[in-house]
């Protein structure tokens, strides 16, 4: 039998066989760690850390998160380029560790571009090749902030307990979460309440975050629920990789107003996919003004500059745990959320735009003649701001449109030049998938 070999050495790039078109393949992948890197990783002694951070604190070698680790009372976390954290796992082998980075605390985590700081599942750190890593096997990062949101500034994050420690939003648009730069996330995802509660810890969480801290240059792969979700605040992002998120790639909630420069979102049609009953639920962007669809004074409306978004290149269906597209739509603007789109290429989903609701839009300030679109059954569903868009840059059809990128579906060997905006085939990001026997 054929197995997916994980290599995620620092040399890495994201190839997959070109006579294997996995994107048609039917198992599952076995994720194996084979990597010098990890393998490194797991012969070097392991910092537990089992209580909040309360004074400045550096990190590195490997560290374990043995539960909720919060970052608080001024004090900033430093973490070294080519630190590993895990998460301690419970008794059924779930990584509840998850970092918090509250209001009152800070993150240095700068880390190379041969030498990220990676935050992935504590099965790849125990010094056994043969070991599969799972979704879900890392809790999460969250960063919680005091710049403005829609909602009350007594709202407590998604995923975590009640606790005012984890409020989020406030006035200070300028607010400093700190630094989190060249950092990988893989195999993230918890929930504390059971599965698909809806109040899912993700891969990258930033709510309330403002626009003096820097996110730059991150990767999360493997997610089991959404790979970044934004609520509210106006911290701008950059050069941002999501790959085989399990929910959706880019969320966006209650009153985010920054601006995400070089994004790409990588579909892969074997890793699990999230339903709403027997519906996928899993899109490139899921955007929300707020849970209830209401109109508020502050409404979430990101700019996206240079955003690539892949799927697959057949509408694939599965036969478990439902019949249909295993992906729902590339963007799905809803529930009053705005959107601002320059130079974007959209493909491989069932529906490449779909604007829902009364006062949802993509907004007039988007240059619609950058923004190329196919879906499988409909490129674009009408909707405010839409119609803008040029017909020659609009395709619908049974086989997704490369729009100039060669091969750049995960079925091949692949190149997303011209959009590869962020050095996406850079040393930090290289994932390289081998079919073996």
């Amino acid at each position: 039998m054929k197995k997916l070999t994980l290599i995620a050495a620092t040399a890495l790039s994201l190839i997959a066989c070109q006579n294997d078109s996995l994107a048609d393949s039917s198992n599952a992948f076995d994720m194996k760690s084979a990597s010098a890197e990890y393998i490194t990783a797991s012969a070097l002694p392991v910092t537990v850390v089992n209580a909040d951070i309360t004074t400045n604190t550096t990190w590195s070698g490997v560290i374990e998160l043995d539960g909720n680790i919060s970052v608080k009372d001024g004090a900033v976390l430093t973490i070294q380029p080519g630190t590993f954290i895990k998460a301690k796992p419970n008794a059924d082998g779930e990584g509840r560790g998850v970092l918090i980075v509250t209001k009152t605390g800070r993150i240095n985590a700068t880390g190379t571009e041969s030498q990220p700081i990676i935050f992935t599942s504590y099965r790849l750190l125990d010094g056994n090749e043969d070991t599969v890593a799972e979704a879900g096997d890392f809790g999460g990062v969250i960063l919680l902030g005091d710049a403005p949101t829609n909602v009350p500034t007594t709202t407590v994050v998604e995923g975590l307990p009640q606790n005012s420690q984890f409020y989020y939003g406030g006035a200070n648009s300028g607010h400093s979460a700190g630094i989190m730069k060249y950092v990988r996330i893989e195999f993230a995802g918890y929930d504390f309440l059971g599965a698909n509660s809806g109040n899912e810890v993700n891969a990258l969480t930033l709510a309330g975050v403002g626009s003096g801290t820097t996110i730059d240059h991150i990767q999360v792969s493997y997610g089991q629920d959404d790979s970044f979700e934004f609520f509210g605040g106006t911290v701008n992002a950059t050069n941002l990789v999501s790959f085989a998120a399990e929910d959706d790639n880019f969320d966006f909630d209650n009153g985010y107003t920054g601006t995400i420069t070089c994004a790409l979102a990588l579909a892969d049609l074997s890793s699990e996919h999230t339903v709403s009953g027997i519906v996928s639920d899993t899109n490139g962007i899921e955007l929300d003004n707020n849970a209830g669809g209401t109109s508020t004074p502050l409404l979430t409306h990101p700019v996206i500059n240079n955003l690539t978004i892949i799927g697959t290149r057949t509408n694939s269906t599965l036969s478990s745990p439902y019949t249909g597209p295993v992906y729902e739509n590339g963007i799905h603007i809803r529930r009053n959320g705005r959107l601002t789109l320059n130079d974007a290429v959209i493909t491989g989903y069932p529906t490449a735009i779909k604007v829902e609701g009364s006062g949802s839009e993509l907004s007039s300030a988007s240059t619609y003649s950058s923004i190329k679109v196919h879906g499988f059954n409909a490129a674009v569903v009408t909707g405010l701001g839409t119609a803008g868009i040029p017909a020659a840059n609009i395709v619908s059809s049974a086989s997704a449109n490369a729009f100039g990128m060669v091969s750049p579906f995960f079925s091949l060997s692949w190149n997303v030049s011209p959009r590869n905006c962020g050095n996406f085939q850079g040393t930090w990001t290289k994932y390289d998938f081998s079919i073996v026997e």
